[in-house]
């Protein structure tokens, strides 16, 4: 029987009746069922007709919505701004990324002078009828005559990389593929980079990632000439990456298991007589990087008896942490990260999710902290260590970026571009508010919204959070979210636990076993909303995606009662097998593996997928995914939607919107973008009972 071979009829939807099988696991002597457990198998006929009927049945829902077309039509409108992004200046040239408004991919421009004409670089638009190939990475060679860069096919991680003559912008005849996770050091004509052996057509979106590798590409060779540098032979699951310092001193290698700690090594390359690479800093407990060299002294951000993060001076030849001299000690703020510029140290810090810059001497002398413009998100603090000035970027949720130039020396901040976008950024605002958690815990909220809203209990709201892999969300302007505050919705963001908004402890506290604090912290905001007359439960939309899309599937689970539309996209649903594709292992470092029984034993009590509970009405559920997913392999929202829909006694729609020629989120076209917003806002504010206006 196929997927499509009979239909369901539910609340007043027909959907495909999903085949149900027999498989069965035992995990620990608890057998869990997986009835689902085809549409894993993304290649065949089957899985591919059931994508097509779900499709066809989540178009055929919005089709009828009366206000999608207007939604597109006004979201177009926001969107078609120009976007310049900050210059940057490499060998001779000043370069700059911009989309004129609805390209569907940023172009590469440069021109000799801040004043002079630009000119087309790179455009990705042309590598690519349908805008479906995005530029990736990219790396200048040190002298600028060079420029390598990677692009990426529909969204997926896997990514090809070439080589430009920088003055003739002519391509070499280099060309590298397979490449994966990975950065672009460049050494003399050459550089290092990071790839895993080739897959089979059939498994490349979808087989466990393994034996990453790192190597040297020298200009002018062929990629099976490439030089081995790194390969652990007895550990596939672990990652690796090579960086070369801007001096070319040195050569580190980094190290990691999954996605929280690391390894440092490192070789002296003005030291003939050391070739192999030699322990920096033991992992994998801590999470150390390298900021610069100062001669033969080695600059670390690091989180080692410092949960909050502090930089360090280490003397290679004697790298015991008992040595390390202390060039940035810990502040009740969370370092994020560390740029360089004009031989100074740029300190990034978050205060309440919101960013202050701090610039020291390489010897930790404070020269001043960076005057910002208010509450939000500032970007760019990095340059050559010969220039004078640089470009950062500031934005915030009801704020386009606004680019600065920033003289060094004095410390003046000067308005260089800002961005016109279609609306009266004086009609909205954002203010940050606190709750206290399920266990005591406070807990920040960002809120968005039109100036002049009443606390009556009934405004709209869209709740968003990630809450995981000690990432930080800070505030980020969005024409998307600008369009539902239009509407009059409350934009509101969550900074949860598992992030790294308030450092270590605030990461470690929303990790393996604490994993349920960030879904008490989300619940527990909603209940805040709706306690202080923001809202109502049947005002209340939640979305999230990857970790969050996690977040989502477990809260809606949880208290399917409190959410009235929930927007899990591309979200980790099943988590018991996350660890069998592509790069899933890395996350058993986050939120722990099956394969133990006492992780399995607090996994399956949230797994969306195994917390779902026949005859429970669930909230309004579009499910989001894309069929070049190779992060997090579309068989996790396939499975957790057909298992929904099996579940779901309630009226509410449960549909899945599959996408095509497109991946976990990054390069996504502008024209996809907005399609999927437009269906996400259409569908969100027709089940929370709003007017388009």
């Amino acid at each position: 029987m196929t997927a499509g071979s009979t239909m369901a009829q539910q609340a007043g939807l027909t959907y495909p009746q999903t085949r149900k099988t027999d498989v069965t696991d035992n995990y620990h002597g608890t057998v869990i069922a997986d009835p689902y457990r085809w549409l894993e198998n993304d290649n065949s006929a089957e899985t591919k007709e059931w994508v097509k009927e779900e499709n066809a049945v989540t178009q055929s829902y919005l089709s009828k919505i009366p206000y999608r077309d207007g939604i597109k039509k006004r979201l177009e409108e926001l969107w078609n701004y120009p976007k310049p992004g900050a210059p940057f200046k490499k060998g001779n040239y000043y370069f700059f990324f911009k989309n004129d408004g609805l390209q569907n991919q940023a172009v590469l421009y440069r021109q000799k002078t801040l004043d002079g004409t630009p000119e087309v670089f790179i455009d990705p638009n042309k590598f690519s009828a349908n805008g479906t190939v995005a530029l990736g990475n990219i790396s200048f060679s040190k002298n600028g005559k060079y420029l390598a860069y990677m692009i990426a096919k529909a969204g997926s991680d896997w990514q090809e990389a070439f080589v430009m003559d920088v003055e003739s912008k002519k391509l070499l005849p280099d060309t590298l593929d397979w490449i994966k996770f990975s950065g672009i050091s460049w050494r003399g004509d050459g550089f290092y980079y990071s790839r895993y052996d080739k897959p089979t057509e059939e498994s490349k979106l979808s087989k466990k990632n393994e034996f990453h590798k790192v190597y040297y590409h020298r200009l002018g060779t062929t990629q099976d000439q490439d030089e081995l540098i790194h390969w652990d032979k007895e550990h596939p699951l672990r990652n690796a990456g090579a960086q070369v310092s801007d001096d070319e001193r040195f050569l580190f290698l980094s190290t990691s298991e999954g996605t929280s700690g690391n390894e440092l090594w490192y070789r002296d390359l003005k030291d003939p007589s050391q070739k192999e690479f030699r322990l920096l800093v033991k992992g994998f407990e801590y999470e150390p990087s390298v900021v610069d060299n100062d001669g033969d002294k080695i600059l670390l951000l690091t989180n080692q008896d410092a949960p909050n993060y502090k930089v360090v001076l280490v003397d290679p030849k004697n790298p015991d942490p008992a040595n390390y001299k202390v060039i940035i000690p810990e502040q009740k703020e969370v370092l994020q990260s560390v740029g360089t510029a004009g031989h100074r140290l740029f300190a990034h810090y978050l205060k309440d999710a919101s960013s202050k810059v701090m610039q020291y001497t390489y010897a930790g002398k404070l020269d001043r902290e960076i005057v910002l413009p208010g509450i939000g998100s500032a970007s760019g603090f990095n340059a050559e260590t010969e220039d004078k000035e640089f470009f950062y970027t500031f934005n915030s949720f009801v704020s386009p970026a606004t680019i600065y130039k920033y003289d060094i020396a004095s410390g003046k901040s000067t308005l260089f571009a800002k961005t016109e976008v279609k609306f009266r950024q004086e009609d909205y605002e954002t203010k940050q508010v606190f709750f206290t958690s399920k266990d005591g815990t406070k807990v920040p909220v960002f809120l968005s919204y039109k100036k002049g809203i009443r606390l009556d209990g009934n405004n709209p709201v869209l709740l968003y959070g990630y809450g995981g892999f000690n990432i930080a969300i800070t505030p980020a302007f969005s024409v998307s979210n600008l369009f539902f505050m239009e509407q009059g919705g409350i934009y509101a963001v969550v900074s949860l636990r598992g992030g790294s908004e308030y450092g270590e402890g605030w990461h470690k506290a929303g990790m393996m076993e604490r994993k349920q604090n960030v879904f008490d912290d989300f619940i527990g905001a909603a209940e805040f909303l709706v306690k202080s007359k923001y809202t109502q439960p049947s005002r209340i939309a939640i979305k999230g995606g990857s970790n969050g899309g996690l977040l989502v599937g477990a809260c809606m689970t949880q208290r399917p009662d409190l959410f009235r539309v929930a927007l899990p996209a591309v979200g980790v649903m099943d988590m018991l097998r996350f660890q069998l594709f592509t790069i899933g292992w890395a996350w058993a470092t986050e939120y722990g593996s099956s394969d133990k029984a006492d992780q399995f034993s607090y996994l399956v009590k949230y797994s969306p997928l195994h917390n779902l509970k026949a005859g429970t009405s669930y909230p309004a559920t579009m499910i989001t995914t894309a069929d070049h997913d190779d992060r997090v392999v579309p068989a996790h929202s396939f499975k957790f939607a057909a298992a929904l829909q099996a579940a779901n006694a309630g009226p509410n729609p449960t549909l899945i919107r599959i996408e095509t020629q497109a991946g976990h989120g990054a390069g996504k076209p502008t024209s996809k973008l907005i399609e999927e917003a437009a269906d996400s806002w259409a569908f969100t504010m027709y089940n929370l009972g709003m007017t388009f206006k």
